[in-house]
Parts: C-alpha cells; structure tokens; sequence
C-alpha cells in the first residue's frame, strides 16, 4: 500500500518510501559519513602521535561520536529530514501528520540507527521496514517519523484547503504545544478529503475533530464559526508557525517571502475564544461579490447539511 488511508478511508497525501530507494540513501549517506570519519582519524593519528595511548583512545571515541553519530543528527535536524542521500533520492523525514521534523525525532532516529544500521549492518532496520505496514524501521517508531517521497505528480498530493480570509489569524494565540501528531494527523486527512465525503458525515467528523481540538488547546470554539473552518484556520495557524521556525524571520522581523502573516488575535469581535468571532461587514460583501475560487472548497463544507 503505498498511501496512508485512516480509519474512516480517508487519504493522506504522503507516500512512504519504498525499501530500495531508502537502503540507496542510507548507502550514500553511509560513504560520505566514513569517509569523512576515515579522513578525519588519519588526521588525528598524525596529529596525536606525542600523546599517550589514554588521550589517543579518548580522541577515537569522541571523533565516533561526532562524526558517524552526531554528523547525521545535525544534518537532518538542520535540513528538516532531507540528508544528503534523502535529497539525492527524492526523500524526505517528516513526522507521523506530516510536519518537518525537530531535534528530538532526529535524535532518537540518530541513536537508535547506531543499533540497527551500523552494529548490525542494517539488517534489523530492513527486517523492520518489510515487516512494518508503512516501512518504518526500529528508530521511525520510537521518534514517530515516516520517510516519504516528496517527488510525487502535484495532482496526485492533496492540499490542505485555506480557511475563510476573515479567520486567517485569529487563533495566532493559541497554545498548540499540548496537540497530539495523531490528532494532527486526522484533522489533515479530513480537511483534505472533506469534498468527498457526505455533507452529514463531513459535519459529524468536523464537530468531532474541533471538539477534540478545542479540548488540547484549552479555548473553546469560538461561537459562531463552522467546525470545518475553524479546523481550516488552525492548521493554516499551525502551517505558519511552521513555516516561520523552518525559513525564520526576513529583516526588522518581518515574516519571509510566502508566510501567513498572523492578524491581531483581537479584532471587532473580541478575544479568540471568549466572543463570537463573526468576519468583518467589508469582508463579508466582497466574498459574496467575487467570483469563486476553485481551490477554496464550497460553503457547504462550512455550512450545516440541511
């Protein structure tokens, strides 16, 4: 099975990566690891040749550390899961809802693959990507990460439609810390297959995921906003967030090229969370007069079935 398909046969757009072209990325990353540790270690014993034998063990234990170990941690963390052989096979890490990885999945990912790719030679980690359902080895499901292909036809990967222009930014003070990748997960995969569903089951799912959702976060849904939309507005929130940790910030403190810029949090209808939060009257009548956007999904979708 090559997508991830929910509980509810619902899609998610990633693909994971198949055993062979994973084995051919860790192979590439593997050469250019040791050969620089090889370099690296003939340096050192030139250099160290007047230490005593202590101090020469001490340096070979350290540059092990640093190189074969913490080179790939620091590689993938600061490349947000593309290595050299990832990027050279169109692969990327990303977390279980689809997110760029942190320091903590590169970490966990680093020192568990010490075990299954370098003491065994890889044999526990392609025992465990067979065996796994989506090709995960030992250290994608202790960090829960997933590698995926990212050269796949741009039709074939389903987009997180946009939220309504008067939510974008609404929620930028939300604590979004305590929300579980599973969660995460499920509220992607809806939003990105809510055209297909059923409008009565579309809604049933979206009060369910926003209940879930307001109940992590801690505020609860703003009266008066479709569920559908208040999803739409909080993954766009979260996509943001993302996107400005991953690329920073551009000059003064100004956002990138391509980043949301977040709205105040309190507008004409109040605080997030404590007021109704209804769009603007301009907004409103110039969103009933233009002509519709057809990557935005239908009003139904933020709308209750009759």
């Amino acid at each position: 099975m090559n997508e991830l398909v929910t509980g509810d046969a619902v899609v998610l757009g990633l693909r994971p990566a198949k055993l062979p072209s994973r084995a051919l990325a860790v192979v590439i990353d593997l050469v250019v690891v040791w050969a620089a540790y090889i370099v690296v270690s003939i340096v050192l014993a030139i250099a160290t040749d007047s230490l005593d034998t202590a101090a020469v063990a001490a340096l070979a234990v350290a540059s092990f550390l640093l190189i074969p170990v913490g080179v790939p941690i620091a590689v993938e963390t600061l490349s947000h899961g593309r290595s050299l052989g990832k990027l050279a096979c169109g692969l990327r890490v990303v977390r279980d809802d689809g997110g760029p990885i942190r320091f903590r999945h590169a970490l966990v990912r680093g020192a568990i693959g010490v075990v299954e790719l370098l003491m065994s030679f890889g044999v526990i980690a392609c025992i465990a990507s067979l065996v796994s359902a989506r090709g995960r080895r030992v250290g994608d499901l202790f960090a829960g990460t997933l590698v995926v292909r990212e050269r796949v036809p741009a039709d074939r990967a389903p987009a997180v439609p946009p939220p309504p222009p008067w939510l974008v930014g609404r929620f930028s003070e939300l604590d979004l810390s305590s929300v579980p990748d599973e969660l995460w997960l499920a509220i992607r995969q809806y939003l990105t297959r809510m055209r297909q569903l059923d409008p009565g089951v579309g809604w049933s799912m979206a009060e369910r995921l926003a209940g879930d959702l307001a109940t992590r976060t801690g505020v609860p849904l703003p009266h008066g906003v479709p569920p559908a939309a208040y999803l739409a507005a909080v993954v766009n929130e979260r996509q943001a967030r993302d996107a400005r940790r991953a690329f920073g910030a551009g000059p003064a403190g100004r956002p990138t090229p391509g980043t949301p810029r977040p709205a105040a949090s309190v507008g004409p209808a109040g605080p997030v969370g404590r007021q109704p939060v209804r769009p603007p009257r301009d907004v409103a009548d110039a969103a009933s007069t233009r002509a519709p956007d057809p990557a935005v999904p239908p009003a139904s979708r933020f709308t209750p079935p009759a």
